[in-house]
């Protein structure tokens, strides 16, 4: 412990000097995991009601799909948008392979939440709601939604916190967010630990942010209110 040299491990001024620098990208950073979240919800909604069809022409493909998303790493994904797509004549911008890659990965494990939550919901409601004529859409916003939401904000908000911290895969694809910045001053100043710690901070910061909303909801939508 003796040998190691401290000051080497965070120099202060050096990152309150590239800090404005480095959190410029945290628009990028918030784009890819926010749109990434909202994308995925709603595709993951359509996922879970085909996952839970009757129709094996709508419940095959959508087993399928959450099969092969949840089973493959992100950054192969975004490796095969980005670097091996141009390869057939289709050519995605950094951040729309990143874009598509956040939303279409995360979908499959929303799917899963939202299939869980959806069928966590008393089957007796599908059944007062039939009784009352409702139509399957009416029941399913009106009536299932509501009480699925709540079951469902724990782990989606986890998704979103894993999201956050996966956005820093885009900057393999050259994606200019919070980490591939930290990557260009770490390299130029010769001092990666300094800009990593900086970058870890920013993120936890972010993620911190997301868990006091996440309380917010929870508490709004539970049924002790």
């Amino acid at each position: 412990m003796s040998d190691i040299q401290w000051q080497h491990i965070f120099d202060v001024s050096l990152a309150i000097e590239s800090f404005p620098y480095i959190i410029q990208g945290i628009w990028y950073t918030l784009l890819i995991s926010f749109a990434g979240m909202g994308i995925g919800l709603v595709l993951g909604f359509f996922l879970a009601i085909a996952r839970m069809s009757k129709y094996a022409i709508l419940r095959w493909p959508a087993r399928m799909y959450i099969s092969f998303m949840r089973g493959i790493p992100m950054l192969v994904f975004l490796f095969i948008l980005y670097f091996g797509l141009p390869n057939i004549g289709i050519q995605f911008s950094a951040i729309e392979a990143a874009l598509i890659g956040f939303s279409s990965h995360s979908a499959a494990y929303m799917a899963e939440i939202n299939r869980s939550a959806l069928t966590a919901v008393n089957k007796g409601q599908w059944e007062a709601s039939k009784a009352l004529g409702l139509t399957y859409w009416q029941t399913m916003i009106s009536i299932i939604l509501p009480q699925a939401t709540r079951i469902a904000i724990p782990p989606l908000s986890n998704v979103l916190l894993d999201l956050i911290k996966a956005s820093s895969l885009a900057a393999m694809i050259t994606v200019p967010d919070l980490f591939q910045r930290a990557k260009i001053v770490g390299g130029r100043e010769f001092d990666y630990m300094t800009m990593y710690l900086l970058v870890a901070l920013i993120y936890w910061g972010i993620c911190t942010i997301v868990a006091i909303w996440q309380e917010h909801l929870e508490k709004k939508y539970s049924y002790n209110e």
